[in-house]
């Protein structure tokens, strides 16, 4: 198997050349729209071969629902639900790019030496005190997410006096950590969160105000796919009628800076987000 640094050079190599697509493979039974889809290894494993043959740049795997009211999944079961496949895409696929979706740093740690080289943290590394030191240690690469309260909590009427400024400190502190406990700059993503804590509203002017979290100096994932906020604007549409919804975003995403988007839809955000580099980045 390769070695973490080894497996991290394609996206590091790319990162603000074009923008890099991270495809969302969930072992979860209750993920909000492909929950229970890849429930067998077998379908897991197809899957993640589809979406790296559509140009997925990373495979996101993670064992634990995060949508708004999911309950908690414990610990030995999200390392059940996740490590056997992140070993067989790996096996399978030795040069895949493999991201564990995790806020467990024991679930990071197993993960790290099954095959995964990313850590995507929706806690911004404050769930769990010892993510950030075991991440450290095995050189990969985190995304550190804003969130408001837990997925338990998080859309009880969050509020703030100005979202994009507040989302802004709140990362600019997480990355301190990070740098704080030996993490190198490079290996440092940032994600506002939309849907996580935000409404309709929030989640809008934290895409417009994408600009502003740029002047952070680190890459920027945006996870707009299929989310609620576009079912809004839409007059209510359920999650799998959010495509067409979902890659104006992304496009527009790219346009006001974001580096990293992370998806369902694979091959529709391979093809939208080529044309938009085209226009943004020349």
């Amino acid at each position: 198997m390769l070695s973490i640094t080894e497996r991290l050079c394609p996206v590091r190599a790319t990162v603000g050349q074009r923008t890099l697509v991270m495809g969302v493979l969930n072992a979860t039974p209750d993920s909000f729209y492909d929950g229970g889809r890849y429930a067998t290894l077998d379908a897991a494993l197809a899957r993640a071969e589809q979406m790296l043959a559509e140009g997925a740049d990373i495979v996101d795997i993670g064992g634990e629902s995060t949508r708004p009211g999911a309950a908690p999944v414990p610990e030995e079961e999200e390392i059940r639900r996740v490590i056997p496949l992140i070993e067989a895409v790996a096996i399978r696929f030795p040069e895949a790019v493999i991201s564990v979706d995790t806020t467990k740093s024991r679930v990071a740690q197993i993960a790290l030496q099954a095959g995964a080289c990313i850590v995507n943290d929706i806690s911004g590394a404050t769930f769990d005190p010892h993510m950030l030191e075991v991440v450290a240690q095995s050189g990969a690469l985190i995304v550190l997410m804003h969130i408001k309260g837990t997925p338990q909590t998080m859309q009880q009427n969050p509020t703030y006096e100005d979202v994009v400024a507040e989302v802004k400190a709140t990362l600019r502190a997480h990355a301190q950590r990070a740098l704080d406990a030996g993490i190198p700059p490079e290996h440092i993503w940032l994600d506002p969160g939309i849907g996580f804590g935000k409404t309709v509203q929030h989640n809008l002017e934290l895409l417009r105000g994408l600009p502003k979290l740029k002047s952070l100096g680190l890459p920027i994932l945006i996870g707009t796919s299929r989310k609620s906020f576009i079912g809004h604007i839409l007059g209510g549409l359920p999650p799998d009628e959010r495509l067409e919804g979902t890659l104006a975003t992304l496009a527009l995403a790219v346009a006001w800076g974001a580096d990293i988007v992370r998806v369902h839809d694979v091959k529709e955000a391979v093809r939208a987000v080529r044309v938009a580099d085209a226009l943004c980045r020349g």
